[in-house]
């Protein structure tokens, strides 16, 4: 039954599940590979024996940044900066960690500080964007569902709604992109700058930090292969 579907009116050949299986083995390969390049370098100790809370702490102060605050929260590789309350919060596995991997996963995170302390542009539209996606990836679905059980000529309205609001969702995803790379970018560079690493260290780095990403892209291109089905499936086609 893999590539049959069900809707209102019976079960029908969906050739596009093809879509959703190849988002499906890209997101498993990125997830692999972040997972494997991280419990990699979890395993190498730095030689500055900093943990990452305190490597965070030196590049926002070296950059001229008092006012972000550095918590700590559980789960393994939830580090994020949250920008509405100036707030870095570090996983259990990179707070207190003196491995090369938590150091360059806090400095990663503190690219995001400096992005926000900066104005960075991409960084902006996409804390514009969150709400956005939000909304319009739950309401896509609703939408469409709406579409499949009418039969009038106000079906492919519902439709076309349920596409362009998860065409949101993709935008978001797409932003995403040059936010998470250029936050990456500055890790790697104030690290390289520091003199907090060594040289191969860093390049210890430059590969976890490139595993992560692959991840945004992963969810990326799966969200734009789920567009193109929902436009092969229903774009512009008229129910009777």
């Amino acid at each position: 039954m893999l590539l049959y579907a069900y809707s209102p009116f019976g079960y029908y050949f969906d050739p596009t599940y093809i879509l959703v299986i190849i988002g499906l083995v890209i997101s498993l390969w990125a997830q692999y590979m972040v997972t494997s390049r991280f419990n990699k370098y979890q395993k190498i100790g730095s030689r500055c024996n900093m943990t990452g809370a305190m490597a965070a702490e030196r590049i926002l102060h070296s950059k001229g940044i008092y006012d972000v605050r550095i918590e700590r929260v559980s789960g393994r590789l939830s580090d994020h900066y949250d920008p509405r309350n100036k707030v870095l919060r570090l996983s259990d596995s990179t707070y207190a960690s003196t491995s090369v991997a938590a150091i360059g996963v806090a400095a990663h995170e503190c690219g995001h500080a400096i992005q926000h302390a900066e104005g960075y542009a991409a960084l902006k539209l996409r804390s514009v964007l969150v709400p956005v996606a939000n909304i319009g990836s739950y309401a896509s679905w609703i939408l469409i569902l709406i579409g499949l059980l009418f039969t009038s000529s106000s079906s492919q309205a519902w439709l076309t709604a349920g596409i362009i609001c998860f065409s949101a969702t993709v935008l978001f995803h797409l932003v995403t992109l040059p936010v998470e790379f250029n936050a990456s970018s500055r890790a790697v560079g104030v690290l390289a700058n520091s003199a907090m690493l060594y040289e191969e260290e860093v390049k210890g780095v430059k590969k976890v930090l490139g595993a992560a990403a692959l991840t945004y892209v992963a969810s990326a291109a799966t969200a734009i292969l789920q567009l193109l089905r929902l436009i092969i499936l229903f774009g512009g086609k008229n129910r009777d």
